[in-house]
């Protein structure tokens, strides 16, 4: 790029530099071509003043010089007068204008080596009839100063564009120089151990410094997430290990004790912890694929009322807890799979924490359809109130993960109620803890979000 950057400077001033030269030529010759011509025609004017009073004696002894000539012509082409050096010669030129009228011309003329002259032709009335005065200048200094100025050009031209080459090449070494060292950086940075790193963020607010900044924030976000996704791996390496040491350890102790325990209950403790594991794998599937490519959503027509009451239903068969319910006929679009997982993982939550009721109200105010899941538990703390939505997310107290809980069902709750354009909070309501989960009735009015 740093060479590329140089040659396209260098080229574009050597075409314009180029074209620059040659019109500096051209206007250079055209202005002593001018300036010689002027003077030509000053000495036509002298000359023909002298001979209109004196007529073909006028005497021409003092005009002309090496680099000019004067001459006088009858109406026959003949020479009545003449400057000393065309004395004797035939008329120069063949220009023969009318009395009053003015020509000019530039020939080379047959004398000495015969060089280009430029050559002002008047022709005037004199005492002894018309006459026609003829005035020349050599053209010998204008190209000798186009030769000399050509050559300077030349010489400077090549010199020019060198500087130029190696200043657009240093200037972009040192332009990119902020770049090489972010891209020295980022080479430097594995995926696996340093992703703390930073690329150096020159100064100033130009687009360098800003591709540095983006650079550096884009690090940070693999950095969290590479984070996240250790830890979550960790969480559900250590959460699977759990129910696969109570079976290893139930299938131990029935070996060393067969006495102990009798195959039903150990059964019926395998399966429950298998069921755990089922539970935690399919939670773990869901997020994958949420996380991949969004939750995929199959909407229809869905009875919130019914879903609210079956859930309610399912807490009272459990046994153990005062459950409450308010469900109004709502309907809403969304996916009723989705909708009753979420509610389940509130409701599981609210029943594990519960000391002895649980209620679950469902409103739509506003176009927008509440359940509420309220429990009687010890409560959370304003500052774990967004913890809990992190998966695994572990809590002191009543609430940690000590009674069956995964840590994923809040998550998994917030993830479906932002597939639909809602969300999940969760708020202190007196001494109870309120789980509130929001969709739109309409959830196609909603953006959904991932």
């Amino acid at each position: 790029m740093r060479l590329r950057a140089s040659l396209a400077a260098t080229l574009l001033v050597a075409l314009v530099l180029g074209a620059a030269s040659g019109a500096f030529i051209v206007l250079q010759r055209h202005e002593l071509v001018a300036s010689l011509t002027d003077v030509a025609r000053q000495q036509a004017s002298d000359a023909a003043d002298q001979a209109m009073r004196e007529g073909a004696a006028v005497d021409l002894a003092a005009g002309g010089g090496d680099q000019s000539l004067i001459q006088v012509v009858a109406g026959d082409r003949s020479v009545v007068a003449a400057s000393p050096s065309v004395d004797g010669e035939a008329p120069v030129v063949g220009l023969a204008p009318p009395p009053g009228e003015v020509e000019v011309a530039t020939s080379r003329l047959p004398i000495g080596e015969g060089e280009y002259f430029v050559v002002v032709a008047r022709g005037i009335e004199s005492p002894d009839g018309p006459l026609v005065v003829l005035a020349a200048q050599s053209l010998e200094t204008v190209q000798e100063s186009t030769v000399v100025v050509r050559d300077l050009l030349l010489i400077g031209y090549p010199l020019v564009l060198i500087l130029v080459g190696l200043t657009s090449y240093w200037l972009t070494g040192r332009a990119l120089a902020p770049v090489e060292a972010m891209r020295r950086r980022v080479a430097s940075i594995d995926g696996t151990s340093a992703l703390s790193a930073r690329v150096p963020v020159p100064v100033g607010g130009d687009e360098i410094a800003r591709l540095a900044q983006t650079m550096n924030s884009m690090l940070g976000r693999l950095e969290a997430s590479a984070d996240a996704q250790r830890q979550f791996v960790g969480d559900a390496s250590h959460e699977l290990r759990s129910p696969l040491a109570a079976i290893r350890a139930a299938h131990e102790i029935h070996a060393l004790h067969p006495d102990t325990t009798s195959w039903p209950d150990l059964s019926a403790e395998v399966l429950s912890e298998l069921d755990r594991v089922d539970r935690l794998v399919a939670d773990l599937l869901l997020l994958a694929r949420s996380d991949e490519r969004g939750l995929t959503l199959r909407m229809r027509d869905v009875d919130l009322d019914d879903l609210v009451r079956a859930e309610a239903t399912r807490l009272r068969r459990i046994g153990g807890l005062d459950v409450v319910v308010a469900a109004p006929p709502v309907r809403a679009l969304g996916d009723p799979d989705h909708l009753a997982r979420a509610l389940r993982n509130l409701t599981d939550n609210a029943a594990r924490h519960a000391q002895g009721s649980v209620e679950v109200h469902l409103a739509a105010p506003g176009g927008v359809a509440t359940i509420d899941v309220i429990d009687d538990g010890d409560g959370i703390a304003s500052a774990d109130q967004d913890v809990i939505f992190e998966r695994f997310a572990r809590l002191d107290g009543s609430r940690a993960r000590d009674s069956g809980g995964s840590g994923l069902g809040l998550p998994i709750a917030r993830q479906i109620a932002l597939a639909h354009g809602g969300d999940v909070t969760v708020a202190r309501r007196g001494a109870r803890t309120v789980f509130s989960l929001t969709i739109p009735l309409d959830a196609r009015q909603t953006k959904q979000r991932p």
